[in-house]
């Protein structure tokens, strides 16, 4: 038969009054009358079904079974007390709210994720990918406390992280015919690659058409690995089943992308999680 299981408050109860040797003091380290402590330890020895303190008017003892208890006693609390604080440092975690570029993510979000939750397990990262030009006019507003930005996005005050090849991208086997419009793969507005890749196309009389327009990386990558048109990547976005198709088809050239960290994080604590970022970033973009 199952016994009732014991009160964390009945054994820290019992722990108090046999290292206080009073029910008196054992109260007052609790926040309990004398009466309530005694109520406790009474209802601990029903539970268990032995005694566990000798009474008299003027002292109490441990009995032979309270001594050997009183360690059980003390792990169990100390077992319990050290989950709850595990638990509390948990939920406690500073937030830092960081917004990335969907450009700068890429492929390599989830290893810089990684990275920065085994350099900083002690921070909760907040993480939120959209358009430069959106993230960074929100970080202006406080919404964010770092962001990860393409330069032409905002001021170029912020840490440098890295610069990579924009190029045209497009399935190995596709093939565009120069006499009718380039069908163009592209994010939606407003986006920095999208409005850079328009501007070369433009500049030199190169026809376009949308056929497919996407709201991530991810998206844009899937459209030109299944053929469906030509898009403007950084090349570290390149799909592994693609090629670049500047010279083949005689696209413009289009510029070299630079990537920025903005933050507000400020003291030796702040700079070394900017650090981290700005490695985490580096890192996994080969530099």
């Amino acid at each position: 038969m199952l016994q009732p299981p014991l009160e964390i408050d009945l054994l820290r109860s019992f722990v108090a009054v046999a290292e206080g040797e009073s029910f008196t003091s054992a109260g007052a380290a609790l926040g309990a009358s004398q009466s309530a402590m005694s109520v406790r330890i009474r209802k601990l020895e029903e539970r268990l079904g032995r005694q566990l303190l000798y009474r008299t008017p003027r002292s109490i003892a441990l009995t032979p079974f309270g001594e050997g208890f009183l360690g059980d006693a003390r792990r169990v609390l100390e077992a319990h007390d050290d989950a709850m604080l595990r638990a509390r440092n948990h939920l406690e975690r500073p937030n830092l709210a960081l917004a990335v570029s969907d450009h700068a993510a890429g492929g390599c979000l989830p290893q810089v994720l990684m990275t920065l939750a085994e350099r900083h397990p002690e921070i909760q990262f907040l993480v939120t990918v959209g358009a430069s030009v959106g993230i960074y006019e929100a970080f202006t507003s406080g919404q964010y406390d770092a962001v990860v930005v393409r330069e032409e996005s905002g001021d170029n005050k912020g840490r440098r992280l890295f610069r990579d090849k924009m190029i045209w991208a497009a399935a190995r086997t596709f093939e565009w015919d120069p006499n009718t419009p380039l069908p163009l793969i592209s994010l939606a507005a407003p986006c920095g690659v999208r409005a850079t890749a328009i501007t070369a196309l433009e500049a030199q009389d190169i026809a376009w058409r949308e056929v497919f327009v996407g709201t991530g990386v991810a998206a844009v990558q899937a459209a030109v690995s299944a053929g469906l048109g030509i898009a403007a990547l950084d090349s570290r976005n390149l799909p592994d089943d693609c090629r670049p198709v500047k010279k083949s088809l005689g696209l413009p050239l289009l510029p070299a992308t630079q990537m920025l960290l903005h933050h507000r994080l400020s003291g030796r604590r702040g700079n070394e999680i900017a650090s981290a970022i700005a490695a985490a970033f580096r890192e996994t973009a080969g530099h």
